[in-house]
C-alpha cells in the first residue's frame, strides 16, 4: 500500500509536521515531541511504534538515513506531495527502509506553491512561511522556500523555534538536466519531561506540565544540506545521479527525573553528524513489457558525541529552584565516535508478461559496516574508566517479489490485487544518548507478506485500498534497563506483526473530499526474555509497547475556489500497553482537528485548531529512562491570514 497526500491538500488541513501530515494514512502515526524533543516525532507503522525504523526521503534524499531520521529537520513548505509506503523497500533504499518510506517531494526548481502565509495563536505561538517560484536567469530554473515558527505549550518552560531556507535550482547541461538543492535548519527548543509510570498507571505526583528539565535545557540544531542531481538519456536508457552532503551540530542539554522520582540525571551533551549519500543508477527499457533499473548507491555517517553527565534532586512540586548543568559535578564523561558505511548493488525489474499481470522483482547485494568507538570517564574512580573499540561488518542479500493482477477494468475504474514478498536487514540504531552503550547490536532482520486489493470506482472519484501483512522480525532492538536501573538497548528474541489496513477516498464534489482509514494491527513477542532492572520477564506472547490493536481516522476536506471553507480530521487510537510486562494499560483516546475559514480573491484568513479536544495521553516511551513517556502536545489554536503570489 502506497497513500499518496497532495500539497494542496495538506495546505487545505494546514499541517506543518508528520503528525497532521499521516492523519489520514491508514495504519500510520506520528505524534509530536519524543526524545529528540518537540520539534521531532516517532512514527508508528504495521503497528511498530521505534524511532528509527523507517526511512525519511527529502527530494529523493534520505534525511539523517545512516544514524536516524531527521524529524526535527523536515520542511514542509512548498510540498508537492508526500508518498507514504507502509513495509520495507529493500532494493531500491536498501537497509535503511525496515518497515516504511515517508518521501517528501516538494516542488522542483521553477515551481512553487506560490504562497505566503503567517498566523498567530495560544500559548504565543506563531508562524510564517513563503514558498515562490523565481525568475528564470537564462536557462536556470530557481524557486526558494523559507519558513520559521514558535510553537509554545501548555508546558510553559516548553517551546520550539524553528527557521529553514530551502533553494532549488535546476538547468539544462550536455543533453540533460542538473539539479542543485541547499536546505538550511536552524531548530531552538526547550524539551518537556516525561511523565513516569508508577505501579500500573503514570505517576500522579507530578503536575500535568511540570518540566524537571535544568534551567539551562535546550535541544539545538543546525543543519546544512547540499545535494546535486543529473539526469540524462543514455543508449542504455535514462541515467540519473544524484550526490548530497549534510553536516549537522547538536547541543542537547537537559534532565531525566528517575522512576524513584527524588533523583534525576542530567547530560550536557555535544554532537556533530555527517550525512553523505549517493546514488547512480539506470532505467532500461527491455522490450515493450519490461523495464529495468540497475544501480548502485553509498550512505555514509559519521557521528561524534561528548555527553557530560551529573545528577540532581529536583523536588515534585517546584519549591527547590531548578540547577544548571554547569553547576552540577561532573560524575561521568561519555564519548562516542562512529562511522557507519552502507553500500549496495541492486537490480530491479518490472515486466508485464500479459495484459492483466504486472510482476515486480529485485535483489540488493548490501555492504555494511560500523566502527564504533566509546570511552567513559568516571568521575569519581578512574579505575572505572573504560575505552571500547568495536567493528561489525555484514555482508548479505535482501529483496522483494510482487506481483498485481488488473481484474476488472471499464474506463476510469477499475479493480487489482497484489501481493509481495520482502526480505530485508537493518543494523542497529544508536540513541544518541546520556550513556555508555559500547556494544554494536544485531542488525534487525524481517521477512514480510502482504495482500492487497486496490480499486477505483464512481468514475475514479472513489479509490479504495485495502491489504493484510505478516511481519516476522528477528532481533528488535529495544529499550530497557540493567541491574542498576541504568537504561541500556538489547536485541529482543523474535516479533510478529500481522493486521489489516484500509484506506478510502470519495470525491464527493469538485471542492469537497472525505477520507477515512482504519487499521487492525496484532504485534506481539514470539519469544523474548526481557531484562528489567535485573530480573527477567517472559515477554513472549506479550503486545508490543505503545501498540494498539486499533487506529482510525476520517477527514472531511471543502475547498472552493472562493466563499467559506473548512476542514475537519478525527483520529481514534485504541487501547494499548506501555510496557513490556503488559501490566499497565493506556485508554483509547480520539483527537480533532480543524481549519475554518473564508476565502476572498487572493486571500484566505481562517481559525486553525490542533488538538481541539485536548486529549493528553502517553503516546511515546523515552529511550533514556526506563518506564518514561511523553504526553501528547495539548490543544493549539491560530489565526492564519495566507496569500497566493
Amino acid at each position: 500500500m502506497i497513500s499518496v497526500l497532495s500539497g494542496d491538500e495538506l495546505r487545505a488541513r494546514h499541517v506543518v509536521d508528520l503528525r497532521g501530515a499521516l492523519a489520514l494514512v491508514a495504519g500510520a502515526e506520528a505524534p509530536a515531541g519524543g526524545d529528540a524533543g518537540p520539534a521531532s516525532a516517532v512514527a508508528s507503522f504495521w503497528g511498530l511504534h521505534e524511532f528509527d525504523a523507517f526511512l525519511l526521503v527529502v527530494d529523493g534524499i534520505p534525511l539523517g538515513g545512516a544514524f536516524n531520521p531527521a524529524i526535527p529537520d523536515l520542511n514542509l513548505t512548498d510540498v508537492d506531495r508526500i508518498e507514504v509506503l507502509k513495509g520495507s523497500a529493500p532494493v531500491v533504499y536498501g537497509a535503511t527502509a525496515f518497515v516504511g518510506v515517508i518521501h517528501v517531494i516538494h516542488y522542483p526548481a521553477g515551481h512553487a506553491a506560490n504562497q505566503i502565509s503567517v498566523a498567530a495563536g495560544s500559548h504565543d505561538s506563531w508562524r510564517g512561511n513563503l514558498s515562490i517560484a523565481l525568475p528564470k536567469i537564462g536557462g536556470i530554473e530557481q524557486s526558494v522556500a523559507v519558513s520559521a515558527r514558535r510553537d509554545g505549550f501548555s508546558d510553559h518552560r516548553e517551546k520550539v523555534k524553528n527557521a529553514q531556507a530551502l533553494y532549488r535550482a535546476a538547468a539544462p547541461l550536455a543533453g540533460g538536466r542538473l539539479g542543485f538543492d541547499f536546505d538550511y535548519t536552524v531548530v531552538r527548543s526547550v524539551p518537556s519531561s516525561p511523565v513516569e509510570l508508577e505501579g500500573t498507571a503514570l505517576t500522579r505526583q507530578t503536575p500535568l506540565d511540570a518540566n524537571y528539565n535544568p534551567l539551562d535545557a535546550r535541544i539545538d540544531e543546525d543543519r546544512a544540506r547540499f545535494a546535486l542531481s543529473y539526469t540524462v538519456a543514455t543508449p542504455l536508457g535514462e541515467w540519473a545521479t544524484a550526490a548530497s552532503l549534510s553536516h549537522a551540530r547538536i547541543a542537547d542539554i537537559r534532565g531525566f527525573l528517575r522512576p524513584d522520582l527524588f533523583n534525576a540525571d542530567s547530560q550536557n551533551q555535544r554532537r556533530h553528524i555527517d550525512d553523505d549519500y549517493g546514488d547512480t543508477h539506470v532505467t532500461s527499457q527491455l522490450g515493450p513489457t519490461a523495464r529495468l533499473v540497475w544501480g548502485a548507491d553509498l550512505l555514509y555517517g559519521h557521528a561524534e558525541q561528548d555527553s557530560l553527565n551529573g545528577g540532581y534532586n529536583p523536588a515534585l512540586d517546584g519549591s527547590v529552584p531548578l540547577p544548571r548543568t554547569t553547576d552540577l559535578h561532573v560524575d561521568e564523561i561519555n564519548s562516542v565516535d562512529d562511522r557507519r558505511v552502507f553500500t549496495g548493488q541492486y537490480a530491479q525489474l518490472n515486466w508485464t508478461p500479459a495484459k492483466p499481470w504486472t510482476i515486480d522483482a529485485g535483489v540488493r547485494l548490501n555492504e555494511s559496516l560500523e566502527r564504533k568507538r566509546s570511552s567513559h570517564i568516571d568521575g569519581f574512580d578512574p579505575a572505572a574508566d573504560t575505552f571500547d573499540d568495536q567493528t561489525r561488518q555484514v555482508t548479505r542479500l535482501s529483496g522483494s517479489v510482487g506481483a498485481s493482477y488488473l481484474a476488472w477494468s471499464s474506463g476510469k475504474d477499475s479493480l487489482s490485487a497484489f501481493a509481495n514478498y520482502k526480505n530485508v536487514f537493518k543494523p542497529a540504531a544508536i540513541d544518541f544518548g546520556p550513556d555508555n552503550t559500547p556494544d554494536i547490536l544485531k542488525p534487525e532482520t524481517a521477512r514480510s507478506y502482504e495482500l492487497g486489493l486496490k480499486g477505483r470506482f464512481a468514475n475514479g472519484l472513489l479509490q479504495i485500498e485495502a491489504s493484510f501483512f505478516q511481519v516476522d522480525f528477528r532481533n528488535l532492538v529495544v529499550a530497557t534497563t540493567d541491574a542498576d536501573g541504568d537504561p541500556i538497548f538489547e536485541n529482543a528474541g523474535g516479533e510478529r506483526l500481522r493486521g489489516i489496513e484500509a484506506e478510502a477516498r470519495w470525491q464527493l464534489a469538485p471542492d469537497l473530499l472525505l477520507a477515512s482509514a482504519f487499521s487492525y494491527h496484532d504485534a506481539t513477542f514470539t519469544h523474548y526474555i526481557a531484562d528489567e532492572g535485573g530480573t527477567n520477564i517472559d515477554a513472549s506472547g506479550n503486545q508490543l509497547t505503545l501498540s494498539p490493536h486499533v487506529l482510525a481516522s476520517a477527514g472531511l476536506i471543502y475547498k472552493p475556489a472562493k466563499g467559506p471553507f473548512g476542514s475537519a480530521t478525527l483520529n481514534y487510537v485504541g487501547r494499548r500497553y506501555l510496557d513490556i510486562a503488559n501490566t499497565a494499560k493506556a485508554n483509547p483516546y480520539a483527537t480533532v482537528d480543524g481549519r475554518l475559514g473564508y476565502r476572498w480573491r487572493r486571500y484566505e484568513l481562517s481559525a486553525v485548531a490542533e488538538n481541539l479536544s485536548n486529549a493528553r495521553p502517553a503516546v511515546t516511551a523515552s529511550e533514556f529512562g526506563d518506564q518514561s513517556y511523553y504526553r501528547l502536545p495539548g490543544r493549539r489554536v491560530l489565526v492564519d491570514l495566507t496569500i497566493d503570489l
